[in-house]
């Protein structure tokens, strides 16, 4: 694994626990002369590089503006918006969204973008799940073969869709073989790889890594259940509204769209990424 990519799940889980202990993100909201804006988004984004991307954009046609990434799951994201220590979210939980936006936390949920999430896993597939016909059969196959599987256990978007499985499939394991990492994608599909578990992951994040070596492959995908949209979401009485309301009306812009279609596609052979609609 290059030293970058495992920087980037470094920094990423550096990041997520210098928000959740509470050290100096309300404390400095200016940047020299810039205002900075607070960006809590999920580690998808960030472990693939499209974040990075987007941000130095935007900062090249906002210079009064600092945005300030913040890389944690989606329920520690929206966490940081109910406490404003977010001043926008971008996550990939719908229920959790529709529950944020309903409790006055959250101004308006705009969807932007999609993937989709596929159950990752060693090649040589010992559970079968590449033969099973939707992703509540398929975590039925990994419990009853016992084979390892790396969960997030982080409350990310990602662990509440894998959650939603299993209670399909008739509830949460609780055993040897159920691996909690309690980390991003990026390190959980690492620990994956290692252990040659099988693992829910977005398309995206296992594309780059897979292109870095980890050995784990995409064996189930499709339907409803499986479908990624990640969705802006401005932090109702945010410190630095004006720039996150900024930020939303670039990330919309038909810039922001070019940089997204095109994203992934010279080195994957594909977008990492489709627009919402599109």
């Amino acid at each position: 694994m290059p030293t970058r990519l495992r920087g980037r799940v470094l920094q990423a889980t550096l990041a997520g626990a210098l928000v959740l202990v509470g050290l100096g993100l309300s404390a400095c909201r200016m940047d020299g002369s810039r205002r900075v804006v607070r960006v809590a988004s999920t580690t998808s984004l960030y472990d693939t590089g499209l974040l990075d991307l987007l941000v130095a954009e935007f900062a090249a046609e906002h210079p009064e503006y600092a945005v300030q990434i913040i890389a944690v799951g989606t329920g520690q994201a929206l966490a940081l918006g109910e406490r404003r220590d977010a001043d926008l979210v971008i996550v990939h939980a719908p229920t959790r969204e529709a529950q944020f936006i309903a409790e006055g936390y959250g101004l308006r949920r705009t969807t932007l973008m999609r993937n989709d999430f596929v159950i990752a896993g060693p090649a040589t597939d010992p559970a079968g799940v590449s033969g099973a016909d939707d992703g509540r059969e398929a975590v039925r196959r990994i419990a009853a073969a016992e084979a390892p599987f790396a969960s997030r256990g982080d409350d990310s978007g990602t662990h509440i869709r894998e959650r939603s499985l299993w209670d399909a499939a008739g509830g949460h394991p609780n055993a040897d073989w159920y691996l909690e990492v309690g980390q991003g994608m990026g390190a959980t599909l690492l620990f994956a790889a290692e252990r040659q578990a099988y693992v829910l992951t977005d398309r995206a994040t296992l594309t780059v890594l897979r292109a870095n070596g980890v050995d784990l492959v995409a064996l189930h995908s499709g339907g409803e259940e499986m479908e990624n949209v990640y969705s802006l979401i401005p932090v109702a009485r945010a410190g630095q509204l004006a720039g996150a309301q900024a930020f939303e009306d670039w990330m919309l812009s038909d810039e922001a769209a070019s940089i997204i279609r095109a994203f992934g596609r010279e080195r994957y052979g594909a977008p990492l990424f489709t627009l919402v609609g599109e």
